[in-house]
């Protein structure tokens, strides 16, 4: 039976840090302040692991007493190991801050990441562009708040393309929120001066004709639109929503 040749490659790593820095040196021995120990499973127990450019492996059990250690050293977040450093890469992989503080470069993962993201961002827009004219009104008070009744149509539809190009997972998980046209309810019970926030935002109060009194207080650190929502959603809030619907369309 022909035996399969293991090919060998170069590999490229990378720090997972979104700003690293000019050089970085990773932990290539055990100590007390950086443990790089391997749990074993077939062993039971933790191996060592030591780089040592002429060993064979990178674990101290496996090595003999005139290992010479080297440092790891990432230039501007990024590490090229060449195929003939067997013992890096493996000391790599087992490295207890793999895929935490550093990853091996997969260029076909990144490019399927990539597509993902690319494919994404033109669903959203596609998405934006085919919003019906109340939807997009609805979509643009949640993201925009008071201020898309003020904007023209073409103003609205810029300012949510925009929006669905930066953030399209977001601007995807809005448009398919089944609460979607209450949230955008609750907001013009705002917008048209039916509730109003007093006492430098701590209650909300009625203000429609023959009531003015107070609906609530919003705990501190909430949002008032969330608590009024959850307000009438509730058992004693369903009349006063129901109400608030009929002002509003009135």
């Amino acid at each position: 039976m022909k035996q399969i040749k293991k090919t060998f490659t170069a590999k490229t790593y990378r720090l997972k840090k979104e700003a690293a820095p000019l050089t970085y040196m990773l932990s290539s021995h055990h100590t007390r302040r950086a443990s790089l120990l391997y749990f074993d499973e077939d062993q039971g127990v933790n191996r060592q692991l030591r780089y040592a450019k002429n060993q064979k492996s990178p674990f101290v059990d496996e090595q003999d007493g005139n290992a010479i250690m080297e440092p790891i050293i990432f230039e501007d977040g990024m590490l090229n190991v060449p195929k003939q450093n067997q013992v890096l890469q493996s000391f790599l992989y087992y490295h207890p801050q793999r895929n935490m503080v550093f990853e091996e470069v997969n260029l076909e993962k990144d490019a399927t990441a990539d597509v993902e993201v690319l494919e994404t961002i033109l669903d959203a827009q596609i998405a934006a562009k085919e919003l019906p004219f109340e939807k997009l009104v609805a979509v643009s008070r949640v993201l925009l708040g008071g201020a898309a009744d003020k904007m023209s149509t073409a103003e609205l539809k810029r300012d949510i393309l925009i929006f669905a190009k930066e953030d399209p997972y977001t601007f995807m998980e809005i448009i398919n929120d089944p609460e979607l046209d209450f949230e955008n309810e609750v907001r013009q019970f705002f917008d048209n001066n039916l509730l109003v926030i007093k006492n430098k935002g701590k209650d909300v109060y009625y203000n429609l004709k023959g009531n003015k009194k107070k609906m609530l207080s919003i705990p501190f650190g909430q949002e008032a639109y969330h608590v009024v929502g959850s307000y009438l959603k509730s058992d004693d809030g369903v009349e006063v929503y129901k109400a608030l619907v009929k002002f509003l369309d009135s």
